[in-house]
């Protein structure tokens, strides 16, 4: 829908180009995948690994220090269903975003862009590999699961996918420090409403909130990633239980 705006905005910034490109590849990427046939067993697949992602990591997900954050990396940061608007709404705005924001955050706007966009591609090309194989999403099993993944042959990209996770987890956890972001954050509500932009505040505050309610960010991103790095090291190797880990991990 806002394509054109993309394209036409003037940047000057190695942060900036990188958004633009970003957003503009994302931008046709979601596009493609709201007319693509399994668009819904991408959505499933999406659910299935979040729900595995709050299993992996249950005592995080159910420590009081680390729950709200995990809660938002999950629903709001990996979950791909109902965020078509605040998507769009970030196309809508990035010219004022390039005009404005520090062009550190730029820099990490651009990461969470690329994280959900590689996501996002991650779920449909396993939802394509199950189409051409006749396993129904409704009923993944574990074992269709890592199957569909090692024959993705995707191991660069799922890298820098946990890459991304650990990066932009650190920059966020340093911006939420920052006591006046917060400020702001409650002084732009009723402008953000009044320009549309309602759903594309809330999910900033909803990270703020989220962040600024953790401790030792950086060791639960570290212990986060360890694990992932574990679990996908298992499921190439095709461990029996690739999601089984150690008690000290």
């Amino acid at each position: 829908m806002y394509r054109e705006r993309l394209v036409a905005t003037d940047v000057h910034t190695e942060n900036a180009r990188r958004l633009k490109r970003l957003l503009l590849e994302y931008h046709d990427f979601r596009q493609h995948k709201a007319s693509h046939p399994l668009q819904p067993v991408a959505h499933r697949i999406a659910d299935w690994q979040a729900e595995r992602l709050k299993h992996t990591h249950q005592d995080l997900y159910r420590h009081p220090g680390y729950h709200t954050g995990l809660e938002f990396l999950l629903t709001d940061l990996y979950a791909p269903a109902g965020m078509t608007r605040r998507d769009d709404n970030i196309d809508r705005v990035f010219p004022k975003m390039v005009k404005w924001l520090p062009d550190h955050l730029i820099g990490t706007f651009a990461g969470l862009v690329e994280l959900n966009l590689i996501t996002q591609s991650l779920d449909l090309e396993l939802a394509e590999w199950l189409g051409e194989h006749n396993l129904p999403a409704t009923q993944l099993s574990e074992a269709q699961y890592c199957q569909a993944y090692r024959a993705s042959n995707q191991l660069p990209i799922r890298q820098r996918q946990l890459a991304l996770v650990a990066e932009t987890g650190q920059e966020l956890d340093r911006y939420v420090r920052n006591r006046t972001l917060g400020w702001l954050l409650s002084m732009t509500r009723g402008p953000a409403d009044m320009a549309d932009l309602g759903d594309l505040h809330s999910f900033l505050h909803r990270g703020y909130t989220a962040f600024r309610k953790m401790d030792r960010v950086d060791a639960l991103i570290n212990r986060l990633i360890r694990r992932e790095q574990q679990v996908m090291e298992n499921i190439l190797a095709g461990h029996p239980e690739p999601f089984a880990l150690p008690d000290d991990l």
